[in-house]
């Protein structure tokens, strides 16, 4: 059965509150078995790696939606962001300087769990703060 645009919305704001909970446990009732991310097979271990090494890299990273479309199987969304990384952030040195991004996002949704993520941030934001 699949989901209204209403409960693809709720499941999603579930899955943000869980990374941001870093509730690593409960990550599997929202991400798929078979994950990936950008074209790159993650499976639902590395997709909880590829979140745990965000987290160690930035101590204070809190995922904010800013805009939400559902669209069944699908979600689009704006997350905003405003952290401090440890070290250097896409290639930059930012090394614990705070920076304020965002994160255009496309999810496809397969059995009720994220299957596929297509991620863009915006880099150029990042660099303007840091006068690179």
């Amino acid at each position: 059965m699949s989901e209204t645009k209403e409960q693809l919305a709720a499941l999603y704001r579930g899955y943000i509150d869980c990374l941001n909970a870093q509730d690593w446990a409960q990550l599997g009732r929202f991400v798929h078995p078979d994950a990936e991310r950008n074209g790159r097979p993650l499976g639902l271990s590395g997709y909880r790696a590829m979140l745990e090494k965000d987290y160690r890299e930035i101590p204070d990273l809190r995922f904010t939606i800013d805009l939400l479309i559902s669209d069944p199987p699908h979600i689009a969304a704006r997350l905003a962001f405003d952290c401090a990384p440890v070290g250097e952030f896409m290639g930059l040195p930012v090394n614990g300087r705070r920076i304020v991004f965002a994160e255009n996002v496309f999810y496809r949704l397969e059995d009720g769990k994220v299957r596929a993520v297509w991620s863009v941030i915006d880099k150029a934001a990042v660099e303007a703060q840091l006068g690179a």
